[in-house]
């Protein structure tokens, strides 16, 4: 059991898990616009995920405390240069204009982690984006969506239409309300200076906040010219799934709460979609 704990936590510490949660979203964007899988861009996304997550958690770690750094820590940083490379291998199977899209997104995860921006805007001690007092959840809302529905459709000449936009926007609000149950758990320990949602309102009303986004995902679906039952059908049941998981979320919660199955949603929505399909 105690091997299977540390490959479990493994697992989670390394940013596995979020990556295959950002890898069922796009794979469902493909899915939903009859693209067939496109296993450059799906691999180049995981990877990705994995290194830019990493990256952002561990930045300062590394950085600062280089020679009292935990086995376990050594051992997420060889992982993620090996997802490193594997995402360079995989991005030199993707098209010019996605690379290039892509670059703005690296920028973002960037600023994201490295501190770099004026001191008279953020917090003294921690300049950077993440910090930007109320804008954290939107930044991450942002380049999820942008990655997974945006990204798979550009490395394959899919036009962007209305229902393009509609997509966007609904998982735009998706990922917002997915993370409404890490802010809970956060509250405790965020700098009243980053002033998340439940730092603002309450958590009480963040829930509410959280069943309205969902109920706004699911209806923005209707605003589509091409879907079917199938896909409305898993829709309506990831939504479900997400809002019991909104509205259970408190401040003690335990560490596989959000970290494993809330973040795990994304990946029940695409089983159930290759389900129905």
């Amino acid at each position: 059991m105690g091997l299977l704990k540390q490959i479990f936590n493994f697992y989670l510490d390394s940013s596995v898990h979020v990556a295959l949660a950002v890898f069922s979203l796009s794979w469902i964007t493909l899915l939903e616009f009859h693209i067939p899988y496109d296993e450059s861009v799906l691999f180049f996304i995981f990877f990705a995920s994995i290194s830019g997550y990493n990256f952002v958690k561990y930045f300062g770690r590394a950085r600062f405390h280089h020679r009292s750094l935990m086995s376990r820590l050594k051992l997420i940083q060889v992982f993620s240069l090996l997802c490193f490379l594997l995402m360079c291998y995989y991005a030199w199977h993707l098209e010019l204009k996605t690379l290039l899209y892509i670059i703005g997104f690296g920028l973002l995860t960037f600023l994201y982690a490295v501190p770099v921006l004026p001191k008279n805007k953020i917090d003294d001690r921690h300049k950077t984006l993440r910090n930007v007092s109320g804008i954290k959840v939107y930044v991450i809302a942002l380049v999820w969506s942008g990655v997974t529905v945006l990204l798979p459709l550009l490395n394959n000449d899919f036009p962007v239409n209305a229902d393009v936009v509609v997509t966007v926007c609904q998982r735009f609000v998706f990922i917002i309300a997915l993370m409404i149950p890490f802010e809970i758990r956060d509250l405790s320990y965020d700098s009243l200076r980053l002033a998340t949602i439940p730092q603002q309102i309450g958590v009480k009303k963040t829930k509410i906040i959280g069943v309205l986004l969902l109920m706004m995902f699911f209806f923005l679906e209707l605003f589509k010219d091409e879907t079917n039952a199938y896909q409305l059908l898993a829709l309506m049941m990831t939504a479900f799934i997400c809002l019991l998981f909104v509205v259970f979320a408190k401040t003690n919660q335990g560490k596989c709460y959000s970290a494993f199955w809330t973040e795990g949603v994304p990946i029940y929505w695409l089983i159930l979609l290759l389900l129905f399909l």
